[in-house]
């Protein structure tokens, strides 16, 4: 395996570094103290490529693998992590559910304006009672002539009040049977479907997360995406690739936050010298570096397998649960650094405190990457 950037990488990476530091850097902490979702941001990111990075050219897209994606992940979560999530949401998860799964005519419908960034995407899966138990859903939808009604609730959806387009995964059979679970493309302005509550969260708080409420909702037949009650496993399967951009974004936080570190460690002075100078600072420095690497090498491994077509789901998990865990800790680590300044707004290393942790959560929590690659482990 060769992981070495070649001249198209390192372009990717400039434009996207370019990019966070012009248009979201002047506007993150007011976007993060008022909670607001900037969807102005998402067309011009959707001009450059970055809505649809993995989408192929004949609809719109960049038409880029998965380093390429997990480079645009990462520079803008080392600026800010509430964008780097809505972009990690957007692409990995409802367009490339769509891109995956969907028919020709749902492909020419939805991922031109998917990866333009004219619309932007949510995913449905979780509800209040089934998150890491996704199989009890309560969310229904019935067949009634040519047409599907859905009811319920989804929770702690990215995009969930904003998003133009929604996949939504809803129960068709039996409580608890992994053959009875479809996707639905659902569209904004379908009568029955709207956005509930928005969450008031600790950290990725531009990264709008809401309710989708389905009352009566008639969904038309073609928008079904697949066969029937192969919904369950066609999401497992997204969240395999949504594991690596969950574990981009982690790193981005982390490298975001050892860079500040780094810079702080050699302006600060106490008795008579910078603190990088003291070992216990630089040995700090020496644990962050290590493990931002390592993180690296497993996500690297993982866009890898990605590429070629090939089985990604236990180094999917083990990436996105390492770098996750190692991004609250370089985080932490940060604060610490920074000392009692670690502890304020005006420096950035809070906010990457605050927004770390969500990489241990979201998209399967670190537990469930445990039982995932546990399973793996004992399958072979």
């Amino acid at each position: 395996m060769n992981f070495e950037q070649n001249e198209n990488l390192k372009m990717i990476e400039q434009m996207a570094r370019d990019f966070a530091e012009r248009e979201i850097r002047p506007h993150f902490m007011e976007w993060d103290e008022t909670q607001h979702f900037p969807k102005e941001l998402f067309h011009k990111l959707g001009e450059l490529g970055m809505m649809g990075v993995l989408v192929p050219e004949q609809y719109g897209g960049a038409g880029l693998g998965y380093f390429e994606y997990m480079i645009v992940i990462q520079e803008i979560a080392k600026v800010c992590g509430s964008i780097g999530l809505s972009v990690a949401a957007h692409n990995s998860l409802c367009t490339n559910h769509i891109l995956s799964f969907g028919t020709e005519e749902q492909k020419q419908k939805y991922l031109p304006k998917l990866a333009s960034g004219e619309w932007i995407g949510a995913w449905g899966l979780t509800e209040a009672n089934t998150g890491s138990d996704a199989m009890r859903m309560k969310c229904v939808a019935k067949k009634e002539g040519n047409e599907w009604v859905l009811n319920g609730t989804k929770n702690w959806i990215t995009h969930g009040i904003s998003g133009d387009v929604a996949v939504v995964l809803a129960r068709t059979g039996d409580l608890l049977d992994s053959n009875g679970i479809t996707a639905f493309v659902v569209e904004r302005g379908t009568p029955g479907f709207k956005g509930g509550k928005k969450e008031n969260k600790l950290g990725m708080r531009a990264s709008e997360t809401a309710e989708l409420i389905f009352e009566d909702c008639r969904i038309p037949e073609e928008n079904v995406l697949g066969e029937i009650g192969a919904g369950f496993k066609q999401a497992m399967k997204i969240l395999d690739g949504g594991r690596i951009s969950i574990g981009a974004l982690a790193l981005g936080i982390a490298k975001g936050a050892m860079e500040a570190s780094v810079r702080y460690s050699k302006e600060r002075e106490q008795f008579g010298q910078p603190i990088a100078n003291f070992q216990a600072i630089a040995f700090k420095l020496a644990d962050m570096a290590t493990e931002i690497e390592a993180s690296e090498m497993l996500l690297s491994e993982a866009a890898d397998l990605k590429n070629r077509g090939e089985n990604v789901t236990k180094v999917s998990a083990m990436a996105k649960y390492y770098a996750s865990e190692v991004s609250v800790k370089v985080a932490t680590e940060g604060v610490q650094i920074f000392g009692g300044y670690g502890y304020t707004k005006d420096f950035p290393v809070e906010k990457f405190y605050r927004d770390s942790k969500l990489c241990t959560i979201g998209e399967g929590t670190s537990e469930i990457q445990k039982l995932v690659i546990s399973r793996e482990i004992l399958k072979d």
